[in-house]
């Protein structure tokens, strides 16, 4: 099995759609369809289920979903611990999905004034990963957002953002200057697939257990809102189609914006990372 087939099973069993998955990959359906379809030749048993909705795993799917994430994950270590032979300093940086937000733009520019040798790696994940692949090792640091489980983990406050409920522009609370959480208490709200850190899914739904749809990107939650008038949260500040309205929750705590590592790790190149972070985010 080739590293680039297993790539592309995963996105498929995590987007469970292979035109969302094609999009992840920046690539046409198509090839992915055939790839997909090579693997379970390959394999000699179904993957998926299919179905004019999307597609769902097959036992066997599930199997080679857990050993194939692993054998990845691998992959991506075995790459980093290479170059650190070779005498290439590399970082591995995890960013939320959250492209909008204009300090990690500075905290790019900020870095390679300061350090224009290093291999700067990106590894961009979905919401259902606070740490951005802390835990899995699959990158250095992380840009992310708290709170979530801080076990084993040194975590930095970068900077604070209010939060806002998302509401579609028509719908009448969307005319308001401020709300509380109680007043949504009748709304679905949308939630992050089993197994999301908890303390992650809580403050998202304002402190309490709530319904709705599963979504794991925020262009998912957004589109949430838009068809099923799905309460989402969202820090104030960031661009909204025009379909869309935020309006500033009196009674949610701040968004915490952080870089976290692993404990006790000693890489030189976190440390001179997270002194450029700080300065950038304060700006």
């Amino acid at each position: 099995m080739e590293l680039r087939t297993l790539r592309y099973f995963v996105a498929v069993a995590e987007e469970l759609h292979f035109g969302r998955a094609a999009t992840r990959l920046h690539m046409s359906q198509p090839p992915l369809s055939r790839a997909i379809k090579h693997l379970e030749a390959e394999v000699g048993s179904p993957l998926f289920v299919r179905s004019p909705t999307g597609v769902a795993l097959t036992a066997v799917g599930s199997v080679l979903l857990d050993e194939a994430r692993a054998l990845l994950d691998h992959a991506d270590r075995v790459r980093v611990r290479v170059s650190a032979a070779a005498g290439v300093a590399s970082l591995t940086i995890g960013i939320l999905g959250d492209g909008t937000d204009p300090g990690v733009a500075r905290m790019a520019a900020a870095y390679r004034r300061s350090r224009p040798g290093i291999d700067i790696r990106i590894r961009e994940t979905d919401l259902t990963d606070p740490t951005c692949g802390l835990r899995a090792g699959t990158v250095d640091v992380a840009l992310t957002r708290a709170p979530f489980d801080e076990t084993a983990l040194t975590v930095r406050a970068l900077r604070t953002d209010p939060v806002g409920v998302v509401l579609r522009a028509d719908d009448p609370l969307a005319r308001r200057d401020g709300l509380r959480l109680a007043e949504l208490s009748d709304r679905r709200w949308f939630q992050f697939p089993q197994g999301t850190d908890p303390i992650w899914q809580s403050y998202w739904n304002g402190g309490r257990p709530r319904e709705g749809p599963v979504v794991r990107a925020v262009q998912e939650c957004l589109q949430a809102v838009l068809w099923n008038g799905t309460v989402g949260l969202a820090p104030l500040g960031h661009d909204l189609p025009a379909q869309l309205a935020v309006v500033p929750l009196v009674d949610m705590p701040p968004s915490r914006v952080v870089a976290v590592w692993n404990e006790g790790d000693t890489n030189p190149l976190i440390r001179s990372f997270i002194e450029i972070a700080t300065t950038a985010y304060r700006r």
